[in-house]
């Protein structure tokens, strides 16, 4: 919970540096553009500040990590969810419009986290959670956005160290082993979400694990 804050403010200045231009080069999400990653992002922070206002009494049923749903197949775009995302970032037509909208409803999701009590019992998704689980959930979520953003703007910041090594670690948890200690936080990141494919050398190292590879998370 702790590396939310400054993993989402670092992802909002990143995109509150773009220029007008990067919105249009392709993002690390299969399909999508920039613009499209950043309207996601719009949705995201609307989400949890949803979350944070919806209580629940019941027990947790998951934490940080079954927090996340493992898939064997690759989203496609063709989802209505998804779809509706790319429409919404071409209504905005201004750049200048989705930095700011990301920035107002991404500001107050920012100012709601550090004020959540992290014992908390929340529910989302027909799932219940503690405050603190579903906001360390999240820091996955905003890193590797982060890395889907400057995947071919190599211009822009990339995500905190401190950020990489707990989505590092909540990965691990998910996978169920450890990745090699030779992989950096980024690499390991990336080819455990399929986000590149390992090298020989690579798949070596993984060992058993790489059969296990990419976790689709959704």
């Amino acid at each position: 919970m702790d590396q939310f804050v400054p993993s989402w403010a670092a992802l909002r200045a990143a995109v509150a540096g773009l220029s007008d231009e990067d919105f249009a080069q392709p993002s690390g999400c299969t399909g999508w553009l920039v613009r499209d990653l950043v309207s996601h992002l719009v949705i995201d922070a609307q989400d949890v500040l949803i979350t944070l206002v919806t209580p629940a009494d019941g027990e947790p049923t998951v934490d940080a990590a079954r927090y996340w749903h493992v898939s064997d197949e690759p989203p496609t775009g063709a989802e209505p969810l998804d779809a509706l995302t790319v429409r919404l970032a071409a209504a905005y037509e201004d750049p200048a419009l989705l930095k700011f909208h990301l920035d107002d409803v991404g500001s107050a999701a920012g100012r709601a986290a550090q004020l959540a009590d992290p014992a908390l019992r929340v529910s989302t998704q027909d799932m219940v959670l503690t405050a603190g689980d579903y906001l360390a959930a999240y820091v996955l979520e905003w890193t590797l956005h982060h890395l889907d953003l400057t995947a071919h703007l190599p211009h822009v910041p990339g995500p905190p160290a401190a950020g990489l090594a707990d989505t590092r670690a909540l990965l691990e948890r998910i996978a169920g082993a450890a990745f090699p200690a030779s992989f950096t936080d980024t690499d390991a990141l990336l080819i455990a979400t399929g986000r590149r494919a390992p090298t020989a050398a690579e798949r070596t190292a993984l060992g058993p694990l790489a059969a296990k590879l990419p976790l689709i998370l959704g």
